[in-house]
């Protein structure tokens, strides 16, 4: 058991991959366990997770700094993603980072759309505001000040990065990682005057105003955007979310690069500010990591501590 930041966490020593899989807090965990106990005795309704649903939508607003009518409740980011690919014109040009993660970049890639290598060119920017292969972070003033319309990705960086990204056209992200939140949950805001752009290509009972008939009524906000919701994720997200959003960011970044920048520090490398570290050293019993683009990586949470840090260095020597 561990204690961090006010709340209670199980996970075990050495747990460094957050990046791939965040683990919840006992309170979101045991919010989870309820609703699947309720379910169980038959105690539902298809109303009854409304509310996880809005308090989830409106705490990640508050994370990215857009209010609650400019968020789209989904599943996955490749799904928000492929409504800004489709609504491009044919054959935009799209700039992407090198080495970004393919749930951002093949909806371009089905879409036709031409994938250039220079911000000058591009039609839309899409980024991730935080790198998931290397943890290298956007220079997001550069972005805002360079006019372009730009699709940014927080999945990599809501949870332990104070963000603040009304100006962006398009922001998506998922909760089952520095939400830590269970998989099934994502959301895109939506700036008001880029609405329109969008077309809803998903009408369910979730985003129009009508649940029977033929008639299309989409709601008036983002939620013309939304899916029908994940229950259990949107009940896990909806403790989570406005959990972190309540805490103070500034404090858990401080307390994520100080230990990344003890691993790195340790290891004879510089200093990235990340919470996201890759490094080139092999696996690690005793630690969980993963491995991408063929060095292994290394994600620092809330929950961390320095010992986590200290089994690599030790394992290495």
């Amino acid at each position: 058991m561990r204690e961090a930041f006010g709340a209670v966490f199980d996970v075990e020593p050495g747990y460094l991959n957050t990046a791939s899989i965040g683990v919840p807090p006992r309170h979101v965990a045991d919010a989870v366990a309820a609703a699947v106990g309720r379910w169980e005795r038959g105690r539902d309704t298809s109303s009854t997770f409304n509310e996880a649903v809005e308090t989830s939508r409106e705490a990640w607003g508050r994370l990215i700094g857009v209010p609650a009518t400019s968020v789209a409740c989904g599943a996955t980011v490749s799904q928000f993603v492929s409504l800004v690919a489709q609504a491009l014109p044919a054959g935009s040009k799209v700039h992407l980072q090198p080495g970004e993660f393919t749930s951002v970049t093949l909806p371009f890639v089905a879409a036709g759309h031409e994938i250039v290598s220079t911000l000058d060119e591009a039609d839309l920017v899409a980024v991730s505001v935080v790198q998931s292969a290397d943890g290298a972070i956007a220079d997001l003033e550069a972005l805002k000040a360079s006019g372009k319309p730009v699709l940014l990705d927080v999945s990599q960086a809501a949870g332990w990065m104070p963000l603040s990204l009304a100006w962006a056209d398009f922001v998506v992200g998922v909760g089952y990682k520095w939400l830590m939140a269970p998989k099934g949950a994502a959301w895109m805001a939506v700036r008001p005057d880029r609405m329109e752009f969008l077309r809803a290509p998903a009408p369910n009972w979730y985003s129009t105003e009508e649940n029977y008939g033929t008639k299309l009524l989409l709601r008036s906000d983002a939620r013309r955007f939304d899916l029908s919701p994940t229950w259990f994720a949107h009940v896990g997200a909806a403790v989570s979310v406005p959990w972190v959003a309540s805490l103070d960011l500034d404090a858990v970044r401080a307390h994520n690069v100080n230990l990344t920048d003890h691993l790195l520090t340790g290891l004879g490398l510089a200093p990235t500010g990340s919470a996201i570290v890759s490094v080139d050293v092999p696996h690690i019993s005793g630690v969980v990591s993963s491995v991408r683009a063929g060095r292994t990586r290394f994600a620092c949470h809330l929950y961390n501590t320095i010992e986590d840090v200290d089994r690599v260095l030790k394992a290495l020597g």
